[in-house]
């Protein structure tokens, strides 16, 4: 494929956005994968240089909700080891499985967080007492949402987030604060994969980088003021404009 300045400042513009809304929502590869495709990059490789950007994405979004107080980094060292691993098993497994059984799983995937928050009442707002206990959730559910991370990962962050209510009564607002790290986890993780194995564009990466990071730190500032109803009907319209995405292509 031929890698023009124009393409560049594209896909930039498209890195931008998408580490705004990812920080916001979860989502945002949803938006770079399909460019990095219709750009002519092929499969594996436009999901590796996805998640090269994404790191970087992820890694200012997490640098700022923990300077700005939304987490501490004491709180979440565990369950991003978890994620860290769960994420790496994925991204093994996407390189020997075919890409279109994700056509499957990611519609599903989109259309759960899509209705559990737009049909449970209150979904954003915590149950009374968790479900289960922090080692369950971050042995059992983290690796799980961190191994889809790695095979794929569109709507990972909101998946983080929807568990960490749902499970752990975390409020949303910080649900989603947290799902900021153990997502930059899941990305270091599959970037370490896609990387020995070969399979990303740096050049593109380095450009869409530049967009991920001025998105993200735009999306993390607004992300601790933000009211959790609208944090709520924005993951309901990402999950939905997402499932259209995947559907109509």
């Amino acid at each position: 494929m031929e890698i023009t300045w124009q393409l560049l400042a594209v896909l930039g513009i498209v890195a931008l956005l998408a580490g705004c809304l990812d920080t916001l929502a979860g989502g945002g590869g949803l938006i770079t994968v399909p460019a990095l495709l219709l750009a002519g990059v092929p499969p594996l490789q436009a999901l590796g240089t996805n998640k090269l950007q994404g790191t970087a994405g992820t890694f200012m979004a997490t640098t700022q909700v923990i300077r700005r107080h939304g987490v501490r980094l004491a709180d979440v060292r565990r369950p991003m080891l978890w994620a860290f691993l769960g994420s790496a098993a994925g991204s093994v497994a996407i390189l020997f499985v075919s890409t279109d059984a994700l056509e499957v799983v990611i519609p599903v995937v989109l259309a759960l967080i899509a209705a559990y928050f737009l049909f449970v009442p209150k979904s954003h707002e915590p149950p009374p007492e968790p479900r289960i206990a922090d080692r369950t959730y971050e042995a059992a559910v983290v690796p799980v949402v961190g191994a889809y991370d790695g095979a794929f990962g569109p709507g990972t962050g909101s998946l983080f987030a929807l568990s960490g209510v749902a499970l752990r009564a975390l409020p949303l607002r910080r649900a989603t604060a947290v799902a900021k790290t153990l997502n930059f986890a899941t990305n270091v993780a599959s970037l370490l994969v896609f990387a020995i194995a070969g399979k990303m564009i740096w050049a593109i990466g380095a450009v869409m980088i530049v967009g991920q990071l001025i998105g993200a730190y735009i999306g993390s500032h607004i992300l601790l003021r933000v009211n959790p109803l609208v944090l709520r009907v924005l993951i309901v319209v990402v999950s939905v404009g997402m499932l259209i995405r995947v559907l109509a292509s």
